[in-house]
């Protein structure tokens, strides 16, 4: 359904209302899917190499504790392939409120999980499990919620409509830095190893009702309706986008690489692991979260600003944008680090952080202006999820293994440069499409190639 067929179908006032709880819905249910993501990276960062995998040591601890962030990434593919065939098959709704209850269930439990003193080899064992449900989970929700924003937003606003889903990843860094840095206050020292580190896993059970109510209130989405009534579903989405757009899914999936590497120094525990460490200075944790919450602000506001100047300039011009300021503020942000202030390191890692928000606001848009209908969740969840895994699954513990081999983040500004220049190289290699029409009867328009070099 193009917008103009539902603007008309649709009372003016009911449309601007039902549009108004979509964003809404996409942003508080995606807040707390990526609160519960970033609470576990925070906490693999800080506590989870003690409190988990004691006997490997200190270094060997914390580089494993990282890989269970990664571990969840390698799942995050099944997932973008379970829920993104589902959701072209039953519609976008349905899975977003199933991804919420499953991250949030596995996020609850694993702040009751007893530790390795507890039960032995079993406590790893059982973190990783849910942190693969966490993964399953995470897999299928971006896709979904990206697509619910964009194919309700007027054409020209699709930017603005998308950046919903985008800004709620800064904001779930501020509301979960908060909540850690205040347990660190209320419960400090040993006390946050004991009992202190459990309480933010726990409120998600809170988080997940008000975004289940939330979920529950809107409407399918109009492109979806629209193919159901035609009966424009693909019988199977996931052998009709690999059969069709194989190379789009890989090079979509390169563009997000970048930022999702760039993005993980701050999510996946990196920074705050490195500003702690006695090496870098020995900074109080507590300053060390506040900063970057901070932060996360400087990432969010970016991040709004890119997808509305999207709208203006085009997805393409402003990832270019962003990956430039990236390139330019790796070095900085990583100098901060060691620069034992806290004032300097908030100043680089927000410098950092706009870079990051830059080009992932446009990304809704884009993403979803890239795909037909028919395969657009699948399309889009599965190149977020495969560019999840090159960019950021692993980004934190190859970050740290450099530095243990350097003593020097020397190596991790030039491997965080070599995620960008790819990024950008797959920016180039696809047209703008901005505007492009997004409902069922334009379909053939939507599958032409979007590459460079494809006749149009």
């Amino acid at each position: 359904m193009s917008n103009a067929t539902l603007t008309h179908a649709t009372n003016p006032t009911d449309l601007r209302s039902e549009r108004r709880k979509v964003v809404a819905a996409s942003m508080i249910g995606t807040t707390i899917e990526w609160y519960d993501f970033f609470i576990y990276a925070s906490s693999a960062a800080l506590v989870f190499n003690t409190l988990f995998f004691e006997p490997a040591g200190a270094e060997l601890g914390l580089l494993i504790s990282f890989a269970t962030i990664g571990l969840s990434f390698l799942f995050r593919p099944l997932g973008a392939m379970i829920c993104g065939h589902l959701g072209d098959l039953f519609g976008r709704k349905r899975i977003l409120v199933a991804t919420l209850v499953i991250m949030g269930v596995a996020t609850f439990l694993v702040g009751l999980l007893p530790t390795y003193h507890d039960i032995g080899i079993m406590a790893p064992i059982l973190l990783a499990s849910l942190r693969i449900l966490q993964g399953l989970s995470a897999g299928g929700e971006w896709g979904g919620a990206a697509l619910m924003a964009v194919e309700y937003a007027p054409t020209n606003k699709r930017g603005a409509f998308g950046v919903a889903p985008q800004v709620a990843t800064p904001i779930a860094m501020l509301l979960a830095s908060g909540v850690i840095a205040l347990m660190t206050i209320i419960a400090p020292g040993d006390a946050y190893l004991e009992w202190g580190w459990r309480v933010p896993f726990m409120l998600s059970a809170l988080l997940v009702v008000v975004g289940l109510v939330v979920r529950h209130s809107v409407e399918e989405s109009p492109v979806f309706r629209e193919m159901e009534k035609k009966s424009q579903k693909a019988r199977v989405p996931l052998v009709t986008l690999f059969r069709r757009h194989t190379p789009l899914v890989l090079i979509a999936a390169l563009t997000f690489a970048g930022n999702n590497g760039a993005g993980y120094m701050i999510a996946g525990g990196f920074i705050q692991n490195q500003a702690v460490a006695p090496t870098n200075g020995n900074m109080n944790l507590t300053a060390v979260l506040i900063s970057m919450a901070i932060s996360s602000v400087s990432w969010g506001v970016f991040t709004v600003i890119g997808g509305f100047l999207s709208d203006r300039i085009g997805r393409r011009a402003m990832y270019l944008i962003g990956w430039t300021v990236l390139l330019v503020a790796i070095f900085p942000m990583l100098w901060s680090i060691s620069s034992q202030n806290v004032v300097t390191l908030t100043v680089g890692v927000s410098f950092f952080a706009a870079g990051l928000g830059l080009s992932y606001g446009p990304q809704s848009a884009y993403f979803a202006e890239l795909f037909p209908a028919s395969v657009r969740y699948s399309g889009a969840s599965i190149s977020y999820a495969l560019g999840a895994i090159l960019g950021g699954a692993f980004a934190p513990l190859i970050a740290t293994a450099l530095v243990q081999a350097t003593g020097s983040t020397t190596s991790v500004g030039i491997y965080l440069i070599g995620l960008v220049l790819v990024a950008t190289i797959a920016t180039l290699l696809l047209r703008e499409r901005r505007g492009i029409p997004l409902d069922a009867a334009h379909e053939e328009e939507q599958a032409k190639p979007p590459f460079i070099w494809a006749k149009r």
